[in-house]
């Protein structure tokens, strides 16, 4: 079975090994493309918002489970919770900024800092800084 992007009848004069083109691209002269996405800084964009946003979402949604289960968690906790959740949101509508991806970094940090406040705080922050960690390497690979 063929894809619509592959040429199944190529043509006589080809020699030597077919390589797939995407139908209606050219292929640059000496630069060949580092990935098959139409807009890649779109798409990195995309995931590191992505990345914030659940974080954001997680954090908020894990106030009430961590008063009832861990016991401990104060009014300062609560607070840098939900400071850290906007500051996560807020990164996520800025990802345009050539900064903003320094920033999550940073974000990641303090939710790490966030654990001696209570021990859950870390637990959640390793596991976000593992899935952060996880989209640089992704960004480095698509846009180089």
């Amino acid at each position: 079975m063929t894809s619509p992007e592959r040429d199944p009848h190529p043509t006589e004069d080809q020699t030597g090994p077919l390589v797939e083109q995407p139908v209606g691209e050219e292929p640059t002269a000496g630069q060949p493309r580092r990935s098959g996405l139409r807009d890649p800084e779109r798409a990195v964009r995309g995931l590191g918002a992505g990345t914030l946003s659940l974080e954001a979402l997680v954090l908020l949604l894990a106030i009430q489970p961590i008063r009832v289960v861990g016991g401990d968690l104060g009014g300062a906790a609560i607070g840098a919770v939900v400071a850290l959740a906007v500051a996560a949101v807020v990164l996520a509508g800025m990802m345009r900024r050539p900064w903003a991806w320094n920033a999550g970094t940073v974000l990641q940090g303090l939710l790490l800092l966030g654990g001696l406040l209570h021990w859950s705080l870390l637990g959640l922050g390793i596991i976000f800084a593992l899935v952060w960690a996880y989209a640089l390497h992704v960004r480095r690979v698509i846009l180089g």
